[in-house]
């Protein structure tokens, strides 16, 4: 079974899924990354800026529904993916078909913007129009009914670090 992991920016999806792929022998594989990639841009940041977020979106979607195809993989979902058209869709026939648990790994507002200040926000655009950590707490309760209503698991990160979230993620 795959093991997807959803949430904000900031709540160490990446980290998390690269540490978890390692422990239970599955490829890790980052959903940004692949976006980029496809996009051909360094990072999903730079590829939302140059060609906007509808074609970011779908070139996203495309990865995902790529990467879905694969088995034995944790996958670092971007914050926004669960929110494309589609994204929801996929990501419930594959809970639906058993091949794939989705854990939210949820924050506080508080917990994101301590995270993201020790992170380069160049790298990170705004998707408010707001700063980056002055609009956390508007895009959280936009997406958190999201991100619940997709989650199998949904596992509070604040205060944890990522080996010890990792570790509790091999018990699911």
């Amino acid at each position: 079974m795959n093991v997807l992991l959803i949430g904000m920016r900031g709540c160490g999806k990446s980290s998390i899924a690269s540490l978890l792929a390692t422990r239970i022998r599955r490829t890790y594989v980052d959903l940004d990354t692949m976006t980029a990639t496809r996009l051909n841009a360094a990072t999903a940041g730079q590829a939302l800026a140059r060609v906007g977020e509808s074609a970011f979106r779908a070139a996203e979607l495309e990865a995902l529904r790529v990467s879905m195809q694969s088995q034995r993989f944790v996958l670092a979902l971007g914050g926004g993916t669960p929110l494309a058209s589609g994204a929801a869709d996929l990501i419930n026939a594959s809970r639906a078909g058993k091949r794939a648990i989705v854990v939210y790994l949820r924050a506080t507002p508080a917990t994101l913007r301590a995270r993201l200040e020790k992170t380069d926000l160049s790298q990170r655009p705004s998707l408010t129009g707001r700063g980056v950590l002055e609009e956390i707490p508007d895009v959280l309760a936009q997406r958190d009914s999201v991100y619940t209503s997709l989650a199998d698991e949904i596992m509070d990160v604040d205060g944890e670090t990522t080996a010890a979230i990792s570790t509790r993620l091999t018990t699911i």
